[in-house]
């Protein structure tokens, strides 16, 4: 097994090759994130009370709105939270396919790539002034996709949390063992 960074693994072989990226944050980040949780989850449970002891009026339609909106949240950033203490970025090549998986405690949904139909296999083009791309990039989030390509007329992007470095690293070998998996499906 080849490290590029302490985040991002590659092991190859003959028949596959397999890259691990890990989602783990710093502890200070991951402490912020996690406190940022609770809190939000005790703003949750003041939001239901509220709801639950209110008279029926506008009012308590207006907390139930605010319940759902909570609930939304508390979804989204539990499920970031889970993702950044015990997440990983799956990339396999094997067979001619590619398969990105994102994994939380193993599951998550495989997506197979036929590496005849990738064009445009590269770093993704970024603006680093925009803002978009900061708040993408920040820590409370699952995004921050640096690599990417065209499949069928659909743009698919992966690679999250990569440095500049680890995402030219990784392009160089990916491209390698797309080339060496063309040709062996010729």
């Amino acid at each position: 097994m080849e490290r590029i960074s302490d985040r991002v693994s590659v092991e190859r072989s003959k028949e596959q090759m397999t890259v691990v990226i890990s989602a783990r944050l710093p502890r200070v980040k991951e402490g912020l994130l996690t406190a940022w949780v609770l809190m939000w989850t005790l703003c949750g449970v003041a939001f239901i009370h509220q709801f639950v002891t209110l008279e029926n009026g506008s009012t308590r339609a207006f907390m139930l709105g605010m319940c759902a909106l909570w609930l939304f949240y508390e979804l989204r950033i539990g499920r970031t939270l889970l993702w950044r203490m015990k997440g990983f970025e799956f990339w396999r090549v094997r067979g001619g396919t590619m398969t990105i998986k994102d994994s939380i405690f193993g599951y998550g949904k495989a997506r197979d790539y036929f590496v005849d139909n990738v064009k445009d296999l590269g770093k993704l083009n970024l603006d680093k002034s925009d803002w978009r791309l900061q708040f993408t990039d920040s820590f409370w989030t699952m995004a921050g996709e640096r690599l990417g390509f065209m499949h069928l007329e659909k743009h698919v992007a992966f690679g999250k949390g990569l440095s500049d470095e680890e995402a030219t690293a990784l392009l160089k070998i990916l491209k390698d063992r797309f080339a060496q998996e063309r040709k062996n499906g010729q």
